[in-house]
């Protein structure tokens, strides 16, 4: 498989990159590293729900300034990769269609969840993150990982482990991050900019959405739903939603979090964590997907409806 992506890569005049909607750390220094590796013939696609605008927290990576975005990009590409996109459905609008009629097309992921939706299916599923199997895919393909390539692959590693606390923790994951270490980069410095680079606004709001959590089943399930009027009341964006579902799941009692985010037409995106609980048989009833103990789905319903619908399926696991 090694060699037929290569040789796809090699093929190809035009690649285009694409990370999942609403991207993180993992999905877009995956896609950084594995520009940098492509070079000049390869784009990036950043999927933002509103403004065009690579999420604050990560413009520091390498590439970050010239990617394209759902209003810009252009059907005019020979291979697409997807990068960290468990599902096909994370991939929308006319990206999508691109991917549907595109002949060559790609998917490198680590999602366990990932059923393999592109002609080559590079998934390994358990993995800590995307950007481990990278690490991975470039040793075995004989390519030197230089020290820029380095960077995008940690901070991929770094943020989708929760720093090294998950249990996709490998030995593995320890060597890789080891080994990217040792290409000078500066890992202290990009854990600041990933974890201590935060706006006001972004800590004020998850303080309120924390304050009005509520709890089920003897305080073993905590939950918190976020309207757009709450986006609007503190002039956030969706990035600035990330890491509230670990905050809830982090009190003592609670076992499953659940973060609900409502939009402007009542549909409902969910995230959910568990500390012992595996999550996908309760996602994959909404055609969701993910980890054992982080995953998401889409309920096309109202944030008061959605949570109801999970925690009558939740109560069979808790």
């Amino acid at each position: 498989m090694i060699d037929e992506i290569l040789e796809k890569i090699k093929q190809a005049n035009k690649v285009l990159i694409i990370t999942h909607v609403n991207p993180d750390g993992d999905t877009l220094g995956s896609a950084s590293a594995l520009k940098l590796f492509i070079g000049d013939k390869a784009d990036i696609l950043v999927q933002v729900e509103s403004k065009l605008k690579v999420p604050e927290i990560y413009k520091f990576l390498p590439k970050m300034d010239d990617v394209k975005f759902l209003d810009t990009v252009k059907d005019e590409y020979d291979l697409l990769i997807a990068v960290d996109v468990a599902s096909i459905d994370r991939i929308v609008e006319f990206p999508r269609k691109m991917f549907d009629k595109c002949k060559n097309t790609i998917n490198i992921d680590h999602h366990k969840t990932n059923k393999g939706y592109a002609a080559i299916n590079l998934i390994k599923g358990g993995y800590s993150s995307t950007g481990e199997v990278l690490y991975d895919f470039f040793n075995e393909a004989n390519i030197k990982i230089t020290k820029e390539m380095a960077e995008p692959l940690y901070v991929a590693i770094l943020t989708d482990t929760g720093c090294f606390r998950y249990e996709t923790v490998t030995k593995n994951t320890f060597l890789a991050a080891s080994n990217l270490m040792e290409k000078g980069i500066d890992t202290s410095l990009i854990a600041k900019k990933c974890y201590d680079n935060k706006p006001k606004s972004m800590i004020t709001f998850q303080a309120d959405i924390v304050s009005k959590a509520k709890f089920a089943f003897d305080d073993k399930v905590a939950y918190a739903i976020i309207t757009s009027s709450d986006m609007e009341k503190f002039n956030v964006k969706n990035e600035h939603t990330e890491g509230i579902a670990e905050t809830l799941r982090s009190i003592k009692t609670v076992d499953i979090s659940i973060l609900l985010k409502e939009n402007e037409e009542k549909i409902t995106k969910v995230s959910l964590r568990s500390k012992t609980i595996d999550l996908t048989p309760v996602v994959e009833k909404f055609n969701g997907g993910g980890h054992r103990m982080a995953a998401g789905c889409t309920i096309r319903k109202p944030a008061k409806v959605a949570i109801e619908l999970l925690l009558d399926e939740i109560i069979k696991y808790v």
